[in-house]
C-alpha cells in the first residue's frame, strides 16, 4: 500500500513538475509573440519614418524645382525687359538717324541754295 501511495505521489509530482514546464514554455511563447510583435510595431514605426522622411524630401525637392522654375521665370522677364530696352535703343538710334538725315537734307538744300560749292560729295559725307 505504501508503495502504491509512494508510487501515486511521485507520479502526481511529475505531472505537477510537466504542468509547470507546460506552463513555462507557454510563458516563453508568449515572450516570443510578445517580442515578434514588438519587433514587427518597430519595423513598422521605421518604415513609417522612412516614408515620412522620403515624403519629406520629395517636398524639399518639389519647393527647389518650384524656386528654380521662379528664378527661371525671374531671369525670362529680365532677358525680356534687356530686349524691349534694346527695342528701345534702336528704335531711339534709328529716331535719331532719321533726325540727322533730316538735317543733313536741310543743310544740304541750305547748302546748294545759300553756297553751291563746288565739291558735291560734301554735302553727303557723313561727318559726325
Amino acid at each position: 500500500e505504501k508503495e502504491k501511495e509512494r508510487g501515486k505521489e511521485k507520479g502526481k509530482e511529475k505531472e505537477k513538475e510537466k504542468e509547470k514546464e507546460k506552463g513555462k514554455e507557454k510563458e516563453k511563447k508568449k515572450e516570443k509573440e510578445k517580442e515578434k510583435e514588438n519587433e514587427k510595431e518597430n519595423e513598422e514605426e521605421e518604415e513609417e519614418e522612412e516614408e515620412e522622411e522620403e515624403e519629406e524630401e520629395k517636398e524639399k525637392e518639389k519647393e527647389k524645382e518650384e524656386k528654380e522654375k521662379e528664378k527661371e521665370k525671374e531671369k525670362e522677364k529680365e532677358k525680356e525687359k534687356e530686349k524691349e530696352k534694346e527695342k528701345e535703343k534702336e528704335k531711339e538710334e534709328k529716331e535719331k538717324e532719321k533726325e540727322k538725315e533730316k538735317e543733313k537734307e536741310k543743310e544740304k538744300d541750305h547748302s546748294t541754295v545759300v553756297a553751291p560749292t563746288s565739291n558735291p560729295s560734301e554735302g553727303t559725307s557723313p561727318s559726325g
